[in-house]
């Protein structure tokens, strides 16, 4: 099953061994060989990379993780399911703008009915550049952010926020529905019913108090103590402070996706 990675700090941070550990995760410790993906921020801009290919023979994965300094990072390991299809389009995380930000996403996961229920959408404000049910769940859910910016005449934090965790309880109906998502303040952590964290502060440096957060879908042996998500919660972190602990109550997912854990 494909595996996620998430981190948000208080300021730009290296996470090698933590990378390390997750690079293991596709294709070598975790059979999730299909192609991974690196999305970042770089000062005020979201940089995204990704092959499709497996992370552990990548010797660019190796460079990144190794170097990367950032205090926002989605990451992804993939497990082709939905298509059975291994391209760059199809590999995580995905790059939309809407509502005057760029958001980057990642699911892990089985629900292939949302591709129907987006196609069939008249006023989608995106549209995904590969084939994949997480891509098309991506855009289901910028729909409806859209939908409350257009309401409100403005996307606060808390209106976005709350509408991602209405929806996500929805989707989440389709079949198996975990992923990171972020609009470059926030990281959002949903688990429908497998994610796990760690929140770290450290007040012992030079340059002041030190907050982190991480999320990955398996515990990373470098990094510990990890704690679990309670199913259908969803957490909401913004400097590697947790900001928000809403509680969803989605269906236990279905046999035909549970086949695929």
């Amino acid at each position: 099953m494909c595996e996620l990675f998430g981190l948000n700090s208080s300021r730009p941070i290296e996470a090698a061994s933590c990378l390390r550990d997750f690079r293991a995760r596709g294709g070598g410790a975790g059979d999730n060989p299909d192609g991974w993906g690196l999305s970042y921020k770089e000062g005020a801009n979201f940089r995204l990379v990704k092959e499709p290919l497996p992370a552990v023979r990548s010797e660019l994965f190796a460079r990144m993780g190794e170097t990367l300094r950032s205090d926002l990072i989605l990451a992804h390991v993939r497990k082709a399911k939905y298509p059975l299809v291994n391209t760059f389009a199809n590999t995580h995380p995905f790059k939309q703008v809407c509502c005057g930000k760029v958001w980057m996403f990642a699911h892990n996961g089985l629900i292939p009915e949302i591709v129907a229920v987006e196609q069939a959408n008249k006023k989608a404000v995106c549209h995904p550049d590969g084939q994949t049910d997480s891509e098309y769940a991506f855009c289901y859910l910028l729909g409806h952010i859209a939908r409350q910016s257009h309401v409100t005449l403005q996307l606060t934090g808390e209106l976005w926020l709350e509408t991602v965790a209405r929806v996500a309880e929805a989707v989440a109906s389709y079949g198996q529905f975990n992923f990171l998502i972020s609009d470059g303040e926030y990281l959002v952590a949903y688990a429908h019913d497998r994610l796990y964290y760690l929140e770290r502060h450290d007040q012992n440096l030079g340059m002041g108090a030190l907050e982190v957060a991480l999320i990955a879908t398996e515990p990373l042996p470098s990094c510990a103590p990890w704690l679990p998500f309670e199913p259908g919660e969803l957490r909401i972190y913004r400097h590697g402070r947790l900001v928000g602990d809403m509680k969803t109550y989605p269906p236990l997912p279905p046999k035909k996706a549970a086949a695929f854990q």
